[in-house]
């Protein structure tokens, strides 16, 4: 089975990235022939060093380094794109699967129709709300709180919600009626990586040829023995350093139980954060550093997002390495969080988060909420391998009913609403 891979990246600079390229050498792993297509020139992740794994780069800029205009009309339609992607395409062969993970960056909505005219099902994973929300997150940023609005109405057109600016917003709303577009009549499997997703966008997604599937993402583990988090002295928040990601929250509720906040990563609350007391500032760390900075330091780790994030990876991650988890209630990543038994679940808001970090001042308690994390993964892996099995399967089931569909004259996606 020959899968295509399309990501805008090659290498680690967040979340989608990180499982497009895991998902990549777990399908080689298990024998597959993979083509890894990055849109954007860049560090290639040693990930892909791997005999049946072939790179290829687009050589597409980061629409938004082309200025404003040029990168608007690019975001909402970028015909290089879908030109080279095309071009990639018809030199690989035979392709049995096609999986996006991302396409706003150098891509947009103008790959869509080539993916799906190239004779292959096409797979996307969703990583985020932008197959539905103009700004990607569901998330009203002029209100700090989730959106209730349609996509797309007039309520949603006029709100201004956008992190940037109105004009942003409204190049966002062009693109995503420009995906609309691309989409109408094409069929397409999306895969949902949590169970909240999957509900939310189920009913987001109304009107297309979808085909809804659950995988987890995969979860890296290495071996040696769990952490000891009740050694650590600090609540560790790793990510983005942004007010709808809840670094804010950290630093407050970790104040108020008298604990060191351990911030690792960038972004727009840096230089807010850092000028706090009893704040530690790291910076963005290489994944492999993060792993070691959590288990010599981190007490828990906090993830309070105020938007419906699906993820993040770090609760996985840190739950796996026996590492408790304080998780915002409207975080997908929660639905792997055991409240009072792996950490805690709670609001995203400042007493909520300082209440658990509080009882997180318990030795005892900490070893017995980390011991109990690190059962619960070993007992549900989650890891690269049983990711890649998930993928194969899921191709090869999706092959087996497009030849059964052809064989009995049945049109290849007459149940495109099934829940796989």
């Amino acid at each position: 089975m020959h899968v295509v891979i399309l990501a805008e990246f090659a290498g680690v600079s967040g979340g989608a990235e990180k499982v497009a390229l895991e998902s990549a050498r777990g399908l080689a792993d298990l024998g597959l022939s993979v083509t890894y297509l990055q849109g954007i020139d860049g560090p290639v992740d040693p990930l892909l060093d791997h005999p049946r794994i072939r790179r290829l780069c687009l050589g597409l800029p980061d629409i938004w380094s082309r200025g404003a205009l040029a990168g608007a009309a690019s975001g909402i339609w970028h015909f290089t794109a879908a030109e080279r992607v095309a071009a990639a395409l018809a030199g690989l062969g035979r392709i049995d699967a096609l999986h996006l993970h991302q396409w706003t960056r150098s891509l947009s909505p103008s790959v869509f129709p080539v993916l799906a005219g190239a004779g292959a099902p096409v797979f996307v994973t969703l990583h985020d709300y932008f197959l539905a929300c103009p700004n990607g997150v569901y998330y009203r940023f002029d209100r700090a709180e989730p959106c209730a609005l349609k996509p797309l109405s007039a309520a949603c057109i006029a709100a201004p919600c956008d992190a940037k600016s109105r004009a942003h917003k409204l190049v966002r709303v062009a693109r995503s009626a420009a995906l609309r577009q691309a989409l109408a009549g094409h069929p397409l499997h999306v895969i949902h990586v949590c169970d909240a997703s999957r509900q939310r966008l189920g009913a987001l997604l109304g009107g297309y040829r979808l085909r809804h599937h659950r995988i987890d993402n995969p979860v890296r583990t290495r071996p040696g023995p769990a952490a000891a988090p009740e050694r650590g002295d600090a609540i560790a928040y790793v990510g983005r350093l942004t007010r709808e990601k809840g670094a804010d929250l950290v630093a407050e509720a970790a104040a108020a139980a008298g604990l060191t906040a351990l911030f690792v990563g960038t972004g727009p609350l840096e230089a807010e954060l850092a000028g706090r007391p009893g704040v530690e500032m790291l910076g963005w760390q290489a994944p492999e550093a993060v792993g070691d900075i959590l288990r010599r330091r981190a007490r828990a780790l906090a993830a309070p997002s105020r938007w419906f994030e699906t993820g993040p990876l770090t609760v996985y991650e840190a739950l796996a390495a026996g590492i408790p988890v304080i998780a915002s209630e409207r975080a997908g990543a929660s639905e792997k969080v055991v409240h009072g038994e792996t950490g805690f679940v709670t609001a995203p808001e400042a007493g909520a988060l300082a209440e658990a970090v509080r009882a997180l001042r318990d030795d005892g308690l900490v070893a017995r909420l980390g011991r109990a994390a690190e059962a619960r993964f070993r007992a549900a892996p989650m890891g690269l391998g049983a990711h890649a099995r998930a993928l194969a399967e899921l191709y090869a089931r999706v092959a087996r009913e497009a030849a059964c569909a052809a064989q009995h004259g049945v049109p290849a996606h007459a149940t495109e609403s099934a829940i796989g």
